[in-house]
């Protein structure tokens, strides 16, 4: 069990460590109000969706993205297309999928995003007209420091906010791996590819997993014994579904557009999986863990990754144990501020995690919508406003 852990750990922690600096790189580099100014109009579907799939953002990280951008003056079509796009891939999750299963599933992954988002985004703007080109346009107040260091800032609190469903997804691929008897995949697929979508649809549509945590799961179907089109489905529904994500979607859109929502993530991953299964059926898809064991570069990236693992954990442990814990001292109180600036679920992990790490704060919320923060502890308001703006925001 242990040895098949550290083989995916050896396969998935290069190109995930890769994806994230890339995606750091995006951060600082695109212009301040690039996004938001140009996700509306005739080709805002088309642009939500391109820049959606690169972001290594997971089902639930997207929610408040993809929400921000609607009340930002996105149109209805551009959010939608962009809540489905970005969490079946991005940089990380591209370069994961090659590794564990070849460029062509890989390419195939990016192209299958690309299209049901632009569908349905086309098919929302089509079937609700009001909501179009209706906003001004609205200027984000913080732009992103240009620097090295905001550059890692941003990629660790990436792979931090998907810790957890990182090491969940190693642990659910080594056990298939190594409990799951290798018959129980062959006897599903003997009935046919129909049958085994649907089977890997069902369990996945109500899961919660990211795009790079997933590819060892669907990896490990594929070692199996599965249809690679099965692991297609997995790999779109998987990431872009859960209960939360339904629950915003119709919260913040509309029955109208969930349904519109769920139908292309159904209808389309399953099209997908026929149409890799049509033309690509004979691309090796059974994964490449084994041909990592030896290169150096694969070990240092799985050390260094299981060492931010470990870190994290440790944070998150130390945090839940801060946050419940009861200030009884002498000047504790609750501290409560706007903050503008943020855009995204990753600016809230980033000022959560610069307030946790102030002494004498015992608990922190920020929520994106509305931009706000809240601590309970000893520290003063001033310290408070300090923190906010040392961590790029401003308060209000």
């Amino acid at each position: 069990m242990l040895d098949s852990m550290w083989d995916i750990t050896l396969a998935l922690a290069p190109w995930l460590l890769l994806g994230t600096l890339v995606a750091g790189l995006l951060h600082v580099l695109l212009p301040p109000g690039f996004v938001r100014r140009q996700l509306r109009g005739r080709f805002g579907v088309l642009k939500a969706v391109g820049l959606g799939v690169p972001l290594p953002l997971c089902s639930c990280g997207v929610i408040p993205a993809g929400l921000g951008l609607k009340r930002d003056g996105a149109s209805n079509g551009a959010s939608i297309g962009f809540l489905i796009s970005t969490p079946q891939t991005g940089v990380d999750s591209v370069f994961v999928s090659a590794s564990f299963l070849g460029w062509p599933f890989a390419l195939f992954k990016v192209v299958a995003a690309l299209v049901t988002g632009l569908i349905g985004g086309l098919f929302t703007d089509w079937v609700d007209t009001e909501n179009q080109d209706t906003n001004n346009d609205v200027e984000p107040s913080h732009a992103p420091e240009r620097s090295v260091q905001e550059m890692v800032w941003h990629s660790l609190d990436i792979v931090r906010s998907i810790w957890f469903w990182l090491v969940v997804g190693i642990v659910a691929s080594a056990l298939i791996q190594n409990y799951v008897p290798d018959s129980f995949f062959g006897d599903v697929s003997g009935h046919g590819d129909l049958l085994s979508m649907l089977a890997i649809l069902a369990v996945s549509l109500p899961l919660y997993v990211c795009a790079t945590a997933s590819v060892p799961i669907a990896a490990a179907f594929v070692a199996g014994g599965m249809p690679a089109g099965a692991a297609i489905v997995f790999l779109m529904a998987g990431p872009a579904t859960n209960v939360a994500t339904v629950g915003a979607v119709y919260r913040g859109f509309g029955r109208r557009a969930l349904t519109i929502y769920l139908l292309t993530i159904v209808v389309g991953s399953m099209l997908a999986g026929f149409a890799f299964e049509e033309i690509l059926s004979q691309t090796d898809a059974s994964g490449q863990v084994e041909h990592l064991h030896e290169a150096w570069w694969a070990v240092a990236c799985g050390v260094v990754f299981c060492g931010l693992m470990g870190f994290f954990a440790i944070e998150e442990l130390r945090n839940r144990l801060r946050r419940a814990a009861t200030l009884d001292g002498e000047g504790a109180t609750i501290h409560e501020l706007s903050v503008a600036g943020m855009t995204c679920n990753g600016c809230v992990n980033k000022l959560r995690g610069r307030l946790e790490a102030l002494e004498g704060v015992a608990a922190v919320e920020v929520f994106l919508e509305p931009g706000s923060a809240r601590v309970q502890g000893t520290i003063t308001v001033d310290q408070f406003r300090q923190t906010i703006e040392d961590a790029g925001f401003t308060p209000v």
